[in-house]
């Protein structure tokens, strides 16, 4: 028998075992390290689980291990260390599945981490009592079943659902901050990496002129389309295959992309393609430590781009930099004074 599950951790005494009831549902979770976790979700499946996830173990520490899924990139797809949640019926016996998926997998015994009856509660007021509005500066994030806590403010109504973005992120928050920054009055933005739609609604609510958000998810531009539809702001959304030359939509007075370290650092030229003389770029979902990375990435595609950690949340960082030549401040002058105030 092959062994390589996870150091032989004991779970937490302090994580209580909940008492089981006749007819619940029953979640327990256990860990496995990358070369197990897949074969171990699978042999559960098999032996009877209901249903599997696989979670970063070390999620929201310094031990996050982000991972992606973007066109060429090829990897593992699991975790260091991983988190499996398994969910069973009633009437099945945890201890009896885990050690016949074990002995399928090919692995020693996992140590049941945790493990908590699902009792029947209202899901749809559980979910929205966990989405309060959010305010970030001036903007406030609301779902559309609350009410604004300040009916003047600037509200930017959305919902959780299969996109990423709701405000609640730090790397949202730092990109939204960075937005409120600017004046976006007559400018072109571009979100790339644009999930929920967030970052180019705001955007558009702060001024800008022209809005597009790009994402590899087809789902998510469809969310973000029925966002912007809810928010009444104008703004398109494509795949990446649809802006691959510039010439094709113009280029972008500013771009922010909230995505991950390393898809930014391989959309360095693609993203400075599209970035106008005196644009100003935004990259965030990096980690404090990824900074330098990043910074060196685009500095050998345009030298003229200067680039630096403009603000931290926590272990997060947004980069801010700005290409050289005449500023989008100064072109949105000229475009809201007209011909006569152009010189």
């Amino acid at each position: 028998m092959k062994s390589g599950s996870p150091p032989s951790t004991h779970p937490d005494p302090e994580l209580a075992q909940e008492p089981a009831h006749d007819d619940a549902l029953v979640e327990f979770e256990v860990l496995a390290d990358a070369s197990h976790a897949e074969a171990l979700g699978d042999a559960l499946v098999q032996a009877g689980a209901m249903a599997v996830s696989i979670e970063d173990a070390q999620a929201d520490s310094p031990a996050e291990q982000p991972l992606y899924g973007e066109p060429d990139v090829t990897g593992a797809m699991t975790w260091r260390l991983n988190r499996l949640k398994v969910l069973i019926g009633p009437e099945q016996d945890p201890g009896r599945i885990l050690a016949e998926a074990a002995a399928s997998a090919g692995i020693s015994h996992p140590v049941v981490q945790a493990s908590r009856a699902l009792t029947d509660r209202d899901w749809v007021l559980l979910s929205q009592s966990q989405f309060a509005p959010v305010q970030v500066g001036r903007l406030w994030i609301v779902p559309t079943w609350a009410e604004p806590p300040d009916p003047d403010a600037l509200v930017l109504r959305l919902d959780p659902g299969m996109a990423f973005g709701t405000g609640t992120h730090p790397t949202t928050r730092l990109c939204l901050q960075w937005l409120q920054e600017l004046d976006l009055n007559g400018m072109s933005v571009l979100d790339y990496g644009c999930g929920s739609g967030i970052l180019a609604i705001a955007a558009a609510k702060l001024g800008a002129e022209r809005v597009r958000g790009i994402d590899v998810d087809p789902l998510a531009c469809r969310a973000a389309r029925a966002n912007s539809r809810r928010n009444d702001v104008s703004a398109d959304y494509t795949l990446p295959e649809s802006t691959a030359s510039p010439a094709a939509h113009g280029r972008f007075d500013v771009i922010v992309a909230n995505i991950l370290a390393n898809p930014l650092i391989v959309l360095a030229p693609v993203l400075l393609a599209q970035l106008d003389q005196g644009g100003r770029l935004a990259l965030s979902g990096v980690l404090d430590q990824q900074a330098d990375a990043l910074i060196d990435a685009y500095h050998k595609v345009d030298p003229r781009l200067s680039l630096s950690v403009w603000r931290r949340d926590g272990d997060w960082v947004c980069l801010s930099g700005q290409r050289s030549g005449q500023s989008a401040d100064r072109r949105a002058d000229q475009r809201r004074a007209g011909p006569e105030g152009a010189g």
